[in-house]
């Protein structure tokens, strides 16, 4: 799926979206309800193995929207530098179009293990017990990257 951005003079290339979405801090995922209100979320994420993976509750509004319909968008904003003499601001931003999928098991652990990895890196071996012990009180997604774009003002 090929997405178009209305700047193309803003557009970065998908080197440079991959690695603001390897390094962000946070994404903002997109879904839509069943009644088609939008709704989004900020959310922890890493990326592996081609997908962007996040954990959430075991209900909650994020999950009946999905379930009802799991195209998502996600969007990652990097460094921002608000420019007011020139009514502007520097930024760097990508944004995945997919499908959100449950993963089980195996890859539901390696996807938590990434993120233990990503936002804890000095507490993997205490972050594998947690995941042990409280993984049934957690579910896991995958998105698969259908369409990447990224935009910068620099």
């Amino acid at each position: 799926m090929q997405r178009k951005i209305r700047r193309s003079d803003r557009a970065s290339a998908e080197g440079e979206a991959r690695k603001l979405l390897e390094k962000g801090e946070y994404g903002v995922l997109s879904t839509v309800s069943g009644d088609g209100q939008p709704y989004g979320v900020p959310v922890n994420y890493a990326c592996a193995r081609e997908f962007i993976y996040f954990h959430c509750a075991t209900k909650g509004h994020k999950l009946d929207n999905l379930s009802g319909n799991n195209k998502v968008s996600f969007c990652v904003v990097g460094k921002t530098q608000v420019l007011p003499e020139q009514f502007a601001t520097k930024y760097e931003s990508a944004i995945v179009f997919g499908q959100a999928l449950e993963v089980f098991e195996d890859e539901k652990r390696l996807a938590l293990l990434e993120l233990v990895k990503k936002y804890s890196p000095e507490f993997i071996e205490k972050g594998r017990q947690y995941i042990e012990s409280d993984e049934r009180k957690t579910r896991v997604y995958k998105i698969a990257i259908e369409a990447l774009t990224g935009k910068t003002r620099k």
